[in-house]
């Protein structure tokens, strides 16, 4: 009980310092400690919680802070990024990671300090497709491919070696492969899921039918044996 209670307490209080807007490294900090905890159980539902909040408020938060600057978005992406890395959201990490660096690559025409290059998206495409995110990997070998381009075109970040090059677009070309098949497996292993709980299902309802219909038979077999019990026992004392 005590345990409960310190837990709840805890969260208010992060809970507050989130509303307040307190996005340093304080805030981050006690989120570490509200997730120390002996008792499993205990932390599952102390990190069900924090998802379930901080999904809601970052929503929030983002769209507060849509008409601040650029560098003040991307200074609270990266501290959501981190606290949802902290909790072990790995999904909604990715996603605010997706989101500033397109938030930077939008507005890089006017920064070149903004601008992704290449191995920006070829890192995140790498922990997209180790965290089997792979429509997202697959994007950002994309945006990768295209950055490289941009890179040689713009002779900047460009490798010193033509066969530097090439290496550099076989890796992210292998990845986006691997991140393209895994992502139709999944797509086939779904559409195998729902086909296996159809059949499933039709098969159920067969066998309903084929119990009613023995169970019916068995029944109407019952009654006919009674039926000619009663009849022979009829005649017996007919007889007599």
């Amino acid at each position: 009980m005590l345990r409960i209670e310190g837990n709840t307490q805890q969260i208010s209080l992060f809970r507050s310092l989130i509303q307040n807007r307190a996005f340093d490294d304080g805030t981050l900090g006690f989120l570490e400690t509200l997730l120390i905890s002996k008792d499993v159980k205990s932390l599952l539902d102390v990190r069900r919680t924090l998802r379930q909040f901080m999904t809601h408020e970052s929503v929030c938060v983002l769209r507060e802070i849509n008409d601040k600057s650029v560098d003040h978005k991307l200074l609270v992406c990266d501290f959501f990024v981190r606290a949802y890395a902290i909790i072990g959201d790995l999904e909604s990490c990715l996603a605010l990671r997706y989101e500033a660096l397109i938030l930077r690559e939008f507005h890089s025409v006017g920064d070149q300090q903004l601008r992704v290059s290449y191995r920006e998206w070829v890192t995140f495409a790498e922990h997209a497709l180790e965290n089997r995110f792979h429509a997202i990997a697959r994007k950002a070998c994309e945006k990768a491919l295209a950055c490289f381009h941009a890179d040689v075109l713009l002779k900047t970040e460009k490798s010193d070696t033509l066969s530097e090059d090439m290496e550099v677009i076989k890796k992210v070309k292998a990845i986006k492969d691997i991140a393209t098949v895994r992502a139709s497996s999944q797509s086939v292993q779904a559409q195998a899921v729902d086909y296996l709980k159809r059949k499933s299902a039709e098969t159920d309802k067969v066998s309903t039918s084929v119990i009613n219909e023995k169970g019916h038979s068995a029944s109407v077999l019952f009654r006919n044996g009674i039926k000619k019990h009663n009849a022979r026992k009829l005649r017996e004392l007919q007889r007599r």
